[in-house]
């Protein structure tokens, strides 16, 4: 036995002289190709230092500029973001760089924004005040003669602006400037007067639609998903990715009242320990103004909070409430009483129905296909109130009974939607093909009988999205989404186009009167 060993030993001795031989010229080459990257890399920090610090801020956190970080990055391809450092942005401060750096060096830049940064940034209150500014209150009195109800804000994200529009003319009245990747809706005060707009790089504006200027403003985070402003007026809620919070802030003066760091323990009492704490994004926060509260679904974490602010004055009147949920939630829809929550995570076959009242999860729903519940509507079928919500990736609309929570149809279209919007006055429901060789088309359904009752064409080839009414139902507002777009009026009985507006990728657009009511059929 010793003596097979010993052959053994010979026979792997050669092999095992040259491992060790050769292993330092390989810690020799492996040292050289990280320093080679580390040089690189410092070489590319310069170049940002050089070339973008002064406008999207040190760290890549933001400033003039977007934070350049990949969480904001997100809906910005990696090709695309070479030819805007190459030819710059149009109607925006971002300039063209390619007469000073080669495509080595753009590609190099692209690559270094698109890594996260080795120390994960937070956002405090003490950083957000410091970059909070707001004026002095204006005249209580608009500068325009308009149905102050009737108003739309239209944010078209082609080169960033957002125009007031007069509903019962459809005429401009102001056209605006606002932050880059406005997401999540603009909200308005309850009375109308003011609108509040969220970026994803988390700045909160608000605006003064009686004075036609920007009021306020303020960073609530470094990417965000939403807002939400309380039903009484007095407070602003953000919901953030990154950091992990909830912010929220007097309507007033955007002025930083308390942040929530999102922490979920999984343990109880004494037993709970660090590993058992997860720390989880936003995935959206709402107001849920029967409830007087704030909801808030977490991405990261198999929860709903509510936060109350009846009576609140100051931060401490504000606490949460945890209601456990059964998966992730990326995205949910009420009933009209706000006393359910009906929520589904996008990469699941069903949606949950959870008890606001309870904190139970009462039933499950069969909703393939990655359901955009922040779109559904509700409406009455049958002497029996419903909800329905397109698809981001199926071809259907589907149609459920709230209550009983049964499917009772499938209305398939030709291809997955995005958006879908109805009125109280009106017996149709929109919805958008926004996915897909067919984005160009509109559907049209009966919400009396669940079929289609005609296919709308704006412009062929070209993507039509996005559907708001005017206050009284009469009209159906559509979004021509291209950056050479359109915003199409339709006449919503005859379903004929009665005029259109050239604008900037028309993202979206807002009644005053609809939103701020929570009216049936548009979103909340």
């Amino acid at each position: 036995m010793k003596s097979v060993n010993a052959f053994a030993i010979k026979k792997i001795a050669p092999a095992l002289a040259s491992v060790l031989f050769t292993l330092p010229a390989l810690l020799t080459s492996a040292q050289a190709s990280a320093q080679t990257d580390n040089a690189n890399e410092k070489k590319t920090q310069a170049l940002y230092e050089q070339h973008c610090q002064s406008c999207h801020g040190v760290n890549r956190l933001g400033g003039l500029g977007p934070a350049l970080l990949p969480e904001n990055l997100s809906r910005l391809r990696q090709n695309k973001a070479v030819d805007v450092i190459a030819n710059g942005r149009a109607a925006t401060q971002m300039p063209a760089f390619s007469a000073q750096l080669d495509n080595t060096k753009i590609q190099s830049l692209v690559d270094y924004i698109y890594q996260p940064p080795k120390v994960t940034p937070d956002w405090t209150l003490d950083d957000a005040l410091a970059t909070r500014w707001f004026t002095d209150p204006l005249p209580n009195k608009p500068l325009f003669d308009a149905d102050l109800m009737n108003l739309f804000i239209v944010v078209e994200t082609g080169d960033h602006h957002a125009t007031l529009l007069n509903g019962d003319t459809f005429e401009p009245i102001h056209r605006f400037k606002t932050r880059y990747a406005l997401h999540g809706g603009p909200k308005y005060s309850p009375d109308g007067r003011y609108v509040y707009f969220g970026s994803r790089d988390g700045w909160i504006s608000k605006f003064d639609i009686y004075n036609l200027k920007t009021v306020a403003e303020i960073r609530a985070g470094i990417n965000m998903r939403n807002i939400a402003v309380s039903k009484d007026g007095k407070w602003v809620m953000a919901a953030n990715y990154l950091p992990h919070t909830l912010v929220l802030f007097n309507a007033e003066d955007l002025t930083p009242v308390k942040q929530f760091d999102v922490k979920v323990a999984s343990g109880e009492g004494s037993d709970i320990k660090s590993t058992d704490i997860t720390s989880s994004r936003v995935s959206a926060v709402y107001t849920a103004p029967q409830r007087d509260s704030f909801i808030a679904a977490l991405k990261d974490a198999k929860e709903v909070w509510e936060i109350p602010y009846a009576n609140a004055k100051n931060a401490a009147d504000f606490t949460v409430r945890h209601i456990q949920s059964e998966d992730y939630l990326d995205d949910f829809f009420f009933d009209p009483d706000y006393k359910y929550l009906i929520g589904a995570t996008r990469g699941g076959q069903q949606a949950q129905v959870i008890d606001l009242d309870s904190g139970k999860t009462i039933a499950s729903l069969p909703l393939a296909g990655m359901p955009h519940l922040g779109s559904g509507i509700d409406w009455m079928y049958e002497g029996k109130a419903v909800f329905a919500t397109p698809h981001l990736k199926t071809g259907a609309v589907s149609v459920i009974e709230m209550g009983s929570w049964k499917h009772l149809k499938t209305i398939q279209t030709d291809g997955p939607g995005f958006f879908m919007r109805s009125h109280v006055n009106t017996p149709y429901a929109w919805v958008d093909v926004f996915f897909g060789p067919n984005k160009d088309r509109m559907h049209v359904f009966d919400k009396n009988t669940l079929e289609i009752k005609k296919t709308l064409i704006p412009a062929p080839g070209k993507t039509a999205a996005h559907v708001e009414f005017t206050k009284d139902g009469r009209y159906a507002l559509v979004s021509l989404w291209e950056d050479d777009g359109a915003l199409i009026i339709y006449d919503a009985s005859t379903l004929e186009e009665v005029k259109r507006l050239p604008m900037s990728k028309p993202s979206g657009k807002y009644n005053v009167f609809n939103k701020i009511n929570y009216a049936q059929g548009t979103s909340h």
